[in-house]
């Protein structure tokens, strides 16, 4: 029997997920196939829905922006993606649809892989920019880890407000607004831009200017087209150690393949491929 699985977005008919399972199935031996099941704006997200279930998909991703709309048409959610809100795998088993969040995993493991001295110190100051689906499942990531200082900074506060509650009692966090983060912008050791801004075709945007980072200090920007967003570039200008979206994007999809076939596919030389492909686009 073939594997089939897919990811729900839009827009997604760019993107790299397709590559990487496929790369998954071939690495285990496991025949299927990785589809795009791009559902519009103006579309009938149930309807859509249905068709999706009746061809008997064994699971799919889910990314902007229907990661909490999903939620909905589930019957039943992990632990983690009850409590973070938001969810970016499904897994499809006996008629049931499963949503998980492999999205703050993902985070954790790419951050630590490159960066593994920021673990040493649980009271590093974190930020986050940005309140959507995958700040929510960095953020719990990240708590989950015992980090006890990370603000949120958002133009709205009520979305950061909702992912604050996640941190209960056991991490601090301030609420700040775009201009607070850019005047603070040198107080924090990790700072992680989570939002569409300076995706392609809109390379030159930058959601804060960074020029007062502190030095040495590690900057992530989750957007991986391009490779080198603005943000980054800006950041490792002003000193800062930079850590490219693309091994999230890895590893949220290792663990996600895992939940649909019990196999943990290692990344070895796919990281440096993915990069490959991104800096040739």
């Amino acid at each position: 029997m073939e594997l089939k699985l897919g990811l729900v977005g839009f827009p997604v008919k760019h993107s790299l997920s397709p590559w990487i399972h496929n790369q998954f199935m071939e690495k285990s031996g496991i025949e299927g196939n990785y589809s795009i099941m791009e559902i519009k704006p103006d579309d009938s997200f149930e309807l859509e829905l249905e068709r999706i279930k009746e061809s008997q998909v064994n699971g799919f991703n889910v990314t902007v922006p229907y990661k909490k709309q999903i939620i909905n048409y589930l019957d039943g959610l992990d632990k983690n993606a009850e409590r973070i809100g938001a969810v970016n795998t499904v897994v499809c088993k006996d008629g049931k649809w499963v949503g998980y969040n492999t999205d703050g995993i993902g985070y954790v493991i790419a951050l630590r892989n490159k960066f593994p001295e920021i673990f040493h110190e649980k009271a590093n100051r974190i930020l986050i920019l940005g309140a959507g689906g995958a700040a929510y499942g960095i953020y719990y990531g990240l708590k989950s880890e015992g980090f006890t200082q990370i603000d949120i900074a958002n133009r709205t506060h009520s979305s950061a407000k909702e992912i604050a509650i996640l941190g209960e009692n056991e991490v601090k966090t301030s609420i700040l607004t775009l201009d607070e983060a850019q005047e603070m912008i040198n107080s924090y050791n990790l700072t992680i831009q989570t939002t569409s801004v300076g995706m392609k075709p809109n390379t030159e945007d930058t959601i804060i200017p960074v020029e007062l980072l502190k030095r040495n200090s590690v900057v992530s920007d989750i957007i991986y087209q391009p490779l080198n967003t603005r943000f980054l570039m800006d950041a490792k200008q002003a000193g800062a150690s930079i850590h490219y979206g693309h091994t999230m994007l890895l590893y949220q999809a290792q663990y996600a393949f895992e939940l649909w076939t019990n196999k943990k596919i290692p990344i070895d030389e796919m990281d440096q491929q993915l990069k490959t492909i991104l800096e040739g686009r």
